[in-house]
């Protein structure tokens, strides 16, 4: 049985960037040379012929228009006038014959000078002899060949010969051969320089891509993207151009991005990290830890610039919920303050058995009795009421905390008995519900601290999936002018650098869905009516 790494080993390996570039390339290159060769390997016999007819055309209108053959062609033919200029025509443009013919067709020279003055072998001649230009393949004394023909016209006008100019076929076969020779020097020097330009592509190429193959390039996308994938940090790139090339899908979660608004090759709407982005792009200065409200989330942020070669070609933003964070901080608070309660409580206890057992040493059996009914009422009322009402620990623990701390700053905070609170599973819900009360509270407990015996009212009623959470106190009030900007961020009477709960509590609550109220009347109380949507409807009071 074969091994995993003898599997591995035993893959076929990936063609490399070089070779799979030079194949496609050369292949391109010679199919291209290849086709353009065919089409001129047939085109180049019917070029070729046609400019040596062209050749032998020109040369037989120039030995018709001279004016020395047209005169000899009134005297008999005796191969001393016309031949001696034939035959040097002939020998100069390698030409099979050169022939000049009267009306009859009786030849005044040949190559053959014994065939002077015999008639003229061939009907190819017909036209000529009746005015008209001509050109044929036949074979007279000579061998086959290509044969032209052009009549020769006096001073009047008037037809007194014809000029017949042959060409060998096998003259005419070397010159097509010879012109389809120099198509392949083309393709082969072509091809060389297909071959040098590939290979200059090719390491330019890797040059490029850092010396990396496809198939290494395509193996560190996908891990790229896999590791984007499975980070909660959500990240978000931006090219020099302003054009978001990265969002990772934590990103768009965060960002609740649930219409894929956010895309790598659309800018979404202006927003903080939007800003942000631009901004570092502009300055390229870095904005590290900086704290964002976006959608009613606040998040951690990092935002930094990309430079390669000391230039900006991008920047980058990272960003992690703090809700989370707070949220768990809240939630663990809650449970502390639970904890601490009822160690508290505890330890009272202990106090209030060693009361009784001192009762029982004395044998003061009916002040035993009375000191065992009010502390199980007094237990009934503050402990028992309260988790008989409120079926949350986790709040419950974390009003007992606010009790004992109002009890602590000499004031009291009551729970109504109209109040009744199933349990959650929904964290974000628990998390808007202890910064509800617990702001609330302490904006209370601050604006009373120059109040003596100064009360909290706090009542939680649930009905039909709403939570409706309503914090009184008879502080010292807040003003009319006032109450429309208690929720905006840095507003605060206490000074610099404070002004967040409020707003961090609507903030929050209106992120899940709920909504925040107040009505107050100074010097005599302040009221803030919270309702939030509850999971808890499998239970009742």
């Amino acid at each position: 049985m074969s091994s995993p790494q003898q599997g591995i080993t035993a893959r076929k390996q990936p063609m490399k960037l070089n070779t799979l570039v030079t194949l496609m390339l050369s292949a391109v290159i010679v199919l291209v040379l290849l086709s353009v060769h065919m089409f001129y390997f047939f085109q180049i016999g019917a070029s070729t012929r046609g400019q040596l007819e062209d050749k032998a055309m020109a040369v037989a209108r120039t030995l018709a228009d001279s004016p020395e053959i047209q005169r000899a062609l009134a005297y008999p033919p005796d191969g001393t006038r016309i031949q001696p200029i034939a035959k040097a025509v002939e020998e100069t443009n390698n030409l099979l014959f050169i022939t000049v013919t009267n009306m009859d067709g009786i030849r005044y020279s040949h190559r053959n000078p014994e065939l002077i003055g015999k008639h003229f072998i061939g009907d190819d001649i017909e036209p000529a002899l009746r005015g008209h230009e001509n050109v044929s393949v036949n074979k007279g004394s000579l061998a086959k060949a290509l044969r032209v023909f052009t009549p020769i016209f006096n001073a009047q006008h008037q037809q007194i010969g014809v000029v017949a100019i042959g060409i060998s076929l096998e003259a005419v076969s070397v010159q097509i051969n010879e012109s389809r020779w120099s198509i392949l020097w083309t393709i082969f020097i072509g091809t060389l320089a297909g071959a040098i330009g590939t290979l200059i592509l090719v390491r330019v190429l890797k040059r490029i891509l850092f010396g990396l193959e496809p198939y290494e390039i395509s193996t560190l996308f996908e891990q790229r993207q896999a590791i984007l994938n499975s980070l909660k940090e959500g990240v978000i790139a931006m090219d020099d151009q302003a054009q978001v090339t990265l969002v990772n899908q934590a990103a768009r979660s965060l960002l609740n991005d649930s219409m894929g608004t956010i895309t790598a090759d659309h800018v979404y709407d202006a927003s903080v990290i939007d800003k942000h982005l631009h901004d570092v792009l502009q300055t390229g200065r870095a904005r590290r830890d900086e704290e964002l409200n976006v959608n009613g989330r606040v998040l951690l942020s990092n935002t930094v610039p990309v430079r390669s070669h000391g230039r900006i070609i991008g920047a980058v933003c990272t960003f992690r919920d703090k809700t989370e964070i707070s949220q768990l901080m809240q939630r663990l608070t809650g449970m502390v303050s639970y904890v601490d309660a009822l160690r508290e409580r505890s330890h009272e206890f202990m106090n209030k058995l060693h009361v009784i057992l001192g009762l029982l040493h004395m044998k003061n059996y009916p002040q035993v009795e009375a000191y065992i009914l009010k502390t199980a009422n007094n237990y009934q009322t503050e402990i028992g009421f309260l988790l008989d009402k409120i079926k949350s620990p986790v709040i419950a623990g974390f009003l007992l905390s606010k009790i004992n701390r109002a009890s602590d700053c000499g004031h009291r905070l009551t729970i109504s008995d109209a109040s009744f609170l199933p349990d959650s599973g929904n964290e974000e819900q628990m998390a808007a519900l202890i910064t509800v009360v617990g702001n609330l509270v302490e904006n209370a407990l601050d604006a009373m601290h120059e109040q003596v015996e100064g009360e909290i009212h706090v009542m939680l009623h649930y009905q039909n999936g709403w939570l409706t959470c309503e914090v009184s106190d008879d502080g010292p009030g807040i003003e009319a002018d006032r109450l429309a900007t208690i929720f905006d961020k840095g507003f605060s009477t206490k000074g610099e650098n404070r002004g967040v709960g409020l707003f961090l509590l609507k903030q929050q609550t209106e992120s899940i869905g709920g909504s925040v109220s107040v009505e107050s009347e100074p010097g005599v109380f302040t009221q803030f009516l919270v309702q939030l949507p509850w999971d808890g409807g499998n239970q009742s009071a």
